[in-house]
């Protein structure tokens, strides 16, 4: 059987979406987690990685030249073999060498219906009270692939949930991110499962009835 594709996940923060896609992961599915790579000390994803026995990695961007912190990413992911690369709550800009290196083997989920309400800045409760603020009567969560700027890359898979007249930030925000952890590790065994058989994945269509738990 053709072995999983290996994969490093990227975070900042306390790395829930990071959790669903290690729960989500299994013995002969299409994608094993070899890597947590953080941009700061102490993100609580990390200890995630770390409880989940995969290695973690500190790669602090902060005042740093693009490239030099490109040529330290590509040099860990290249001695880790990694194949595909999953974002999972990380709020730095991808080095673009980084990003021509793993062209459509990098995924992001975003917590809106890209293209709205994405772009630089554009993260966490900020989304949320935007939509809210907006009035529209839809929201939902995005897995799209990275490209060279914020939330632009192609659009691989959507939820979509509802906004509810007494929502706040906070409603929305749990709403939206209990459908983030089922579409993310779907879309990822999606594209990852097409990088094994070797074609080129497709769009993800979420069936009527949506996702298990």
């Amino acid at each position: 059987m053709t072995p999983p594709v290996s994969a490093a996940v990227f975070v900042s923060g306390s790395g829930t979406n990071l959790q669903a896609l290690l729960d989500h992961e299994t013995t002969d599915g299409p994608y094993r987690i070899v890597a947590v790579i953080s941009d700061r000390e102490g993100a609580g994803a990390l200890a995630r990685a770390e409880a989940a026995g995969r290695a973690a990695y500190v790669i602090e961007m902060r005042g740093r030249p693009l490239e030099d912190v490109a040529i330290e990413l590509l040099a860990l992911l290249n001695r880790l073999d990694v194949s595909a690369i999953f974002l999972a709550g990380y709020l730095r800009l991808v080095p673009p060498p980084v990003v021509s290196a793993y062209r459509r083997r990098i995924l992001n989920v975003h917590p809106a219906l890209l293209p709205e309400f994405g772009g630089n800045g554009m993260y966490g409760e900020r989304v949320h009270e935007a939509v809210i603020a907006s009035g529209v009567e839809v929201s939902g969560a995005t897995v799209h692939y990275v490209d060279e700027e914020y939330d632009t890359g192609t659009i691989v898979g959507q939820w979509r949930v509802p906004v509810l007249p007494d929502d706040d930030g906070p409603t929305l925000a749990a709403r939206v991110l209990s459908v983030e952890h089922r579409l993310y590790p779907a879309v990822a065994a999606h594209v990852c499962q097409a990088f094994r058989e070797g074609r080129v994945p497709g769009p993800f269509t979420l069936a009527p009835e949506g996702l298990g738990a």
